[in-house]
């Protein structure tokens, strides 16, 4: 089965997925994007991305009126992929002009949509957790618009993985904020944290979704800054996002997590998460 492109207003083979010199995403990191995940053909709560989408568009004032035509491309491009278990990439940029770094007016945006076969990750990461590295946020202040600009995020990853770990956990004046790719939690006497939804972090689709699973279980969870410290002395740590769903961290740098294992709130969570994808 093939991966599927679209860019502006038709698919096309890899080779032909190609966007100006002059486009803006390209020159200057302006636009959003979003990653969405399909099950057995069945995109994960699809109207969550959008509702984000619109508002990322909105708070950097890129105009693209059909955003609900992109429901149907998606949807399209996925069946065209023919994928049970798909990874969905949407970007919008402002669109092409000469460089310059106020933007013209009356830009037609740059859309580009890429759909391929969400890969497997490591059953282990699961079973026995995974291990972070605590690395500085150094992002821009408007963390909750999920724009293109990942410069940090990249730079912090390949720390991550050149130290053997899947993520590095950011934080900013002793404030864990979250990761390079993805919403981190804590746990404490079977209580749950994490940063609060405002402008240091991305609201996460899958973040909210655990939110909503631990206050339908009953699980005392506050939304509110904390420490790294707190983080190192906590009982269990787990990372939420659309690629790896919910996965227990397990090690920070050289420090165990609690007692080394996954624990039994993030146990729950993984279970009732993928119950959630079921069907």
């Amino acid at each position: 089965m093939p991966d599927i492109y679209y860019v502006n207003g038709r698919f096309t083979e890899p080779e032909g997925a190609v966007i100006s010199v002059e486009d803006r995403g390209f020159l200057f990191g302006d636009g959003v994007y979003e990653v969405l995940r399909a099950y057995g053909q069945h995109i994960f709560r699809i109207d969550e991305h959008f509702k984000r989408l619109s508002q990322g568009l909105e708070a950097i004032n890129i105009f693209y009126e059909p955003v609900s035509e992109l429901k149907s491309l998606i949807l399209e491009a996925l069946r065209r992929s023919g994928y049970d278990a798909a990874l969905i990439y949407l970007q919008i940029t402002r669109g092409i002009a000469k460089r310059a770094h106020v933007p013209q007016k009356g830009m037609q945006p740059t859309v580009v949509i890429m759909v391929c076969e969400a890969p497997a990750l490591p059953a282990e990461l699961f079973r026995n957790g995974a291990k972070a590295i605590l690395y500085p946020d150094l992002r821009w202040a408007k963390c909750h618009i999920k724009t293109i600009q990942l410069l940090p995020n990249t730079i912090a990853l390949t720390q991550a993985h050149a130290e053997s770990a899947v993520e590095a956990i950011m934080h900013k004046n002793g404030i864990v904020t979250e990761c390079g790719s993805s919403n981190v939690f804590i746990v404490k006497n079977k209580k749950v944290k994490t940063h609060p939804a405002d402008e240091a972090i991305l609201h996460g689709v899958s973040r909210k979704t655990v939110l909503e699973i631990l206050r339908n279980q009953e699980v005392p969870v506050l939304e509110e800054e904390f420490t790294v410290e707190e983080l190192l002395e906590c009982d269990e740590v787990f990372i939420t996002s659309t690629r790896v769903e919910v996965m227990p961290i397990t090690k920070i740098d050289d420090k165990p997590v609690g007692n080394g294992n996954p624990g039994q709130i993030t146990a729950m969570l993984m279970e009732e998460f993928r119950r959630l994808t079921v069907g």
